[in-house]
């Protein structure tokens, strides 16, 4: 028994110390090289360009224009209490049921 205790002691330990060489601590492969073919002066005026045009309204976000009605607003409202009055629909915290 104590033969297996150490068996499985000894795998765990070596599964363990090959999981601690998975990568370098440098962090090498995030060293990119890269060569770019545009000057500074064109990617600012680019960068300046964007910021321009760019809208920082959210899309979805944008407000139906207001419709025009020929019903009265008191005309509405009586519709709406007489609605409530006979249930055709709910009033206050009262679902559906």
């Amino acid at each position: 028994m104590n033969a297996s205790k150490i068996a499985a002691v000894a795998a765990l330990s070596l599964f363990a110390a090959m999981g601690a060489h998975a990568d370098e601590a440098d962090s090498s492969q995030f060293a990119v090289k890269f060569e770019g073919n545009r000057t500074r002066a064109e990617v600012q005026a680019e960068a300046a360009q964007v910021a321009k045009t760019r809208s920082t309204e959210p899309n979805g976000s944008r407000v139906l224009a207001r419709v025009n009605s020929s019903v009265e607003r008191d005309a509405v409202r009586a519709q709406a209490a007489e609605a409530v009055r006979l249930g055709k629909i709910s009033a206050g915290e009262v679902g559906l049921i």
